[in-house]
């Protein structure tokens, strides 16, 4: 081989070599061929995997708070379903996980050809919108209800259960998944300060300053203060206020310690949640409408599905609950007919991390006298 082909095959080589190595292990369903009739949305921007990773990783890290999803996970799956935001579905219908409609899907849709011809796929008016339903597609889907006894950091075993339970019809989609994971170190994002964590590795691989890229891509924070609210009682996410008002364990009768009032409503504080609670007739949209929180956002703070409305009497957190009890209580001891989703309303834990701490179901019956891990 002479000169010059050595050279076009070295070129061809370090090309592939490119490719093969950036191009995203993506599971998105192929781009159409004929008949491109609908428009990116507005929200789509090509970008590379780690611009992909920044944009959106407080979305995969907030749903892993609230549902005990590992983000690494989240955040792998939408590189491989969306080829990192550019593939098909994700430009035109903001879907970055490929979810299908299924027959309970009420929402807008979009058809394309995939596994069979024009197939009926979940169209979102957000991005977050998507990552949202993807983890209530995990959390409520019941073949999936074995993964939440794994930790929030055990990716790998996340990621053989999603395949053990058909997510994806690739015979190697755990593989493909942990790749992505361990090729972009997405498992930092798992670990306690996870984004300043990533953001190091991602400032030291490229040598750029750290606090940069963290100017460059935070997410903005919306602090929502309450009108005529009394004293300090505020609306906002505190990641790390976990202060307990009952150290010694909670007294059902005597544990609410009232933090001001709004609208007629007693605003109480536990575990670092404020609450309230429900009067009869009371429905998440009213509440919603009156705490200026999303109806939807106002049941994933208290772990209920879609369309379910509070009791009377019914323990409402405003804000998101905690991943464990703050107090000194190790064990709770359950009393005739409490559920693990009392408990959970009890001592303001999220229902999922009390789950996951107690290696049970969330439907899973409780005798009385049993004890049940709180931290």
């Amino acid at each position: 081989m002479n000169f010059i082909g050595k050279t076009i095959f070295k070129t061809l080589f370090i090309v592939f070599l490119f490719i093969f190595t950036y191009s995203p292990l993506s599971a998105q369903v192929n781009e159409p061929t004929s008949g491109k009739a609908l428009k990116n949305t507005n929200e789509w921007v090509r970008m590379t995997r780690e611009e992909y990773i920044m944009k959106w990783r407080h979305l995969a890290i907030d749903n892993m708070e609230v549902y005990g999803i590992p983000a690494s996970i989240t955040m792998g799956q939408a590189i491989l379903e969306s080829g990192f935001g550019n593939g098909y579905l994700a430009r035109v219908a903001n879907n970055h996980f490929c979810i299908k409609c299924k027959s309970t899907w009420e929402g807008d849709r979009v058809y394309h050809d995939d596994d069979a011809k024009g197939e009926c796929f979940r169209a979102y008016s957000t991005v977050a919108d998507s990552y949202q339903d993807h983890a209530e597609f995990l959390n409520n889907g019941q073949r999936y209800d074995f993964l939440f006894a794994y930790d929030a950091t055990d990716y790998k075993s996340w990621a053989k259960g999603l395949k053990t339970a058909g997510y994806a019809t690739a015979k190697d989609y755990d593989e493909r998944l942990i790749r992505v994971i361990e090729e972009a170190q997405l498992y930092l994002l798992d670990q306690e300060d996870g984004v300043a964590k990533y953001d190091n590795y991602l400032a030291k691989r490229f040598g750029i300053d750290p606090e940069s890229i963290a100017r460059k891509y935070a997410p903005e924070i919306e602090e929502k203060r309450l009108q005529n609210v009394d004293d300090v009682v505020a609306i906002r996410e505190v990641h790390d206020k976990r202060l307990a008002h009952a150290d010694n364990g909670v007294d059902p009768n005597n544990y609410r310690v009232t933090m001001g009032s709004h609208m007629g409503y007693n605003v109480y504080l536990t575990n670092g949640a404020h609450y309230i609670v429900a009067r009869s007739g009371d429905t998440f949209e009213r509440l919603g409408d009156m705490f200026d929180i999303p109806t939807s956002t106002l049941r994933k703070f208290n772990d209920m599905k879609s369309g379910e409305q509070p009791r009377g009497g019914m323990v409402i957190y405003i804000e998101r609950k905690a991943s464990r009890w703050e107090g000194e209580e190790m064990l709770h001891t359950v009393v005739d007919g409490e559920t693990l989703y009392d408990i959970s309303q009890l001592y303001g834990i999220r229902l999922v991390q009390l789950t996951k701490m107690n290696r049970m179901r969330s439907s899973e019956k409780l005798r009385e006298g049993q004890t049940v891990r709180i931290k």
